[in-house]
């Protein structure tokens, strides 16, 4: 038997105004266009396969074409990143 668990996380961003002192916070929380909750995934298995998912997007859905440009920026960010040295652990980032 297989257990299914669903998280939902509630993203809310809060940003402080140096000027004025006050700190806003952001109407609701962060949705997906679907309005889904967004959330991200868990651990690296989940994250193999959202990167799946995003490839075969890529290749086919036309909605992704108007981004693709965007999402290779951040793909080529997020990979220089991945290709460093990876922290000693215990320490703090």
């Amino acid at each position: 038997m297989r257990e299914i668990v669903q998280r939902t996380e509630t993203v809310v961003r809060t940003e402080v105004s140096p000027d004025a002192g006050r700190t806003l916070l952001a109407p609701m929380p962060a949705r997906r266009l679907s309005g889904q909750p967004y959330t991200l995934p868990e651990d690296a298995v989940e994250w193999i396969e959202a990167l799946a998912a995003l490839r075969r997007d890529a290749l086919t859905n036309p909605k992704v074409t108007p981004f693709r440009e965007h999402i290779a920026r951040a793909c080529e960010k997020t990979l220089e990143v991945l290709r460093l040295e990876p922290p000693a652990p215990g320490s703090s980032s």
